[in-house]
């Protein structure tokens, strides 16, 4: 039987996992990381593209951003558009100069996976964690099977960024927690798509055929997604019919859209999931391991990564102050941006999306808050400073 021992033992080599390893070794604070899928899968994830200022700067403080500030797209203002009229918000100058970034999960991921295994620590891909336990004592235990041989992972403490469907969750006893859920009526027909970018900046459109969202990975790769139906089937949409209607829904005067081949093509769900109890005894959890966000808000990664810090933070003051005053407020502490990200991506997602037929009173709600939108300094500097992640001293109350 193999056996390890370190002082945090992490479950995922997500984003929340990889940049959690890192923090914590900078702070002098060593882990070993399992992941149950293989480097390549891990690597190829086509996931969110989104970065707020607070990740792309935690990602350079950790020297992990060069590749980022060379490829990533860095956007100062996104365009919202409603029945092919559209607006712009501009970030930088409604937030004293944050930004976002668009730079692929999957890239994070590599540049985060390489710096450690570069640096001799220990990732162990195609692991699959198992069990979990003495999480009420001074050594937990990670219990996992890698190349067919049983091992046990001795920590101090168990980061749990295995995702929704991982142990870590399941470990949190049920009656600590309540669950929060919502399954909106609609999904998302995603693509990427050899072709340059039709826009500067992303472009979120309400349109009577329903939602549709221009984003951008590169400058010669796009990636659409257009609202379909939940029971919708991939084969239902031909390539041709995908370019046709993102073109009408995206539309406006003086503007067109610019297609071209299309090397992925996938159906995502929009969900809501939360918990309201991200630890239990020396077991904590981060990312999609404790919450689901629609990807409206480009949530989800930068949510992943603000509960590291709250995370990081707790475990230098076990480590190095000997005090547990944050480790024991730590789901205080990340509710209180979970549910400001939760709230902001519901937002996004009904003001955008068709929710019932057009001209009916709850489209014209929908207009009236876009209305707003076009009036009002005030609401489009809300919608700035959500988009691109509120400072974490906001949240010092």
């Amino acid at each position: 039987m193999k056996r390890i021992q370190t002082q945090v033992g992490i479950i995922g080599a997500g984003p929340a996992g990889l940049t959690l390893a890192h923090w914590l070794k900078q702070k002098g604070i060593s882990s070993v990381i399992v992941e149950l899928r293989s480097r390549e899968y891990v690597e190829g994830r086509v996931r969110a593209g989104l970065l707020e200022q607070n990740t792309v700067d935690i990602l350079n403080e950790l020297g992990m951003g060069a590749r980022m500030q060379k490829e990533g797209m860095v956007h100062d203002g996104v365009y919202l558009s409603f029945d092919q009229e559209r607006v712009h918000i501009p970030f930088a100058e409604l937030t004293g100069g944050r930004q976002i970034t668009i730079y692929g999960q999957q890239e994070v991921v590599k540049d985060l996976t390489d710096a450690w295994l570069q640096a001799g620590e220990q990732l162990y891909f195609e692991a699959g964690a198992h069990q979990i336990t003495d999480i009420d004592t001074n050594c937990s235990k990670i219990h996992f099977t890698h190349n067919g041989e049983e091992g046990i992972i001795d920590c101090d403490f168990v980061a749990a960024c295995d995702g929704f469907h991982g142990i870590g969750r399941k470990a949190i006893q049920k009656d600590s927690y309540r669950a929060y859920d919502i399954t909106y009526p609609f999904s998302w027909l995603g693509i990427l798509a050899n072709v340059a970018p039709s826009t500067d900046e992303l472009i979120y459109s309400y349109h009577q055929n329903g939602f549709a969202l221009h984003s951008l990975r590169s400058d010669t790769v796009s990636r659409l997604y257009i609202q379909v139906d939940n029971d919708d089937h991939i084969d239902n949409w031909s390539d041709d019919r995908i370019w046709e209607e993102l073109a009408l829904r995206l539309g406006t005067k003086g503007w067109s859209l610019q297609s071209g081949p299309i090397f992925d093509k996938s159906i995502t769900p929009m969900r809501s999931h939360m918990i309201d109890n991200l630890s239990s005894g020396r077991l904590f959890l981060a990312g999609d391991a404790a919450h689901i966000v629609p990807p409206t808000g480009g949530k989800g990664l930068n949510l992943a990564i603000a509960d590291v810090k709250h995370l990081v933070d707790g475990l230098i003051g076990f480590y190095k102050e000997n005090e547990t005053q944050l480790l024991d407020n730590y789901t205080e502490l990340a509710l209180r941006r979970i549910w400001r990200a939760q709230d902001f991506s519901n937002f996004m997602t009904t003001l955008l999306h068709k929710q019932d037929d057009h001209g009916s009173f709850t489209y014209q709600l929908q207009k009236a808050k876009f209305d707003y939108i076009k009036m009002s300094s005030a609401y489009r500097t809300t919608i700035a400073e959500n988009y691109v992640g509120l400072p974490f001293e906001s949240y010092d109350y």
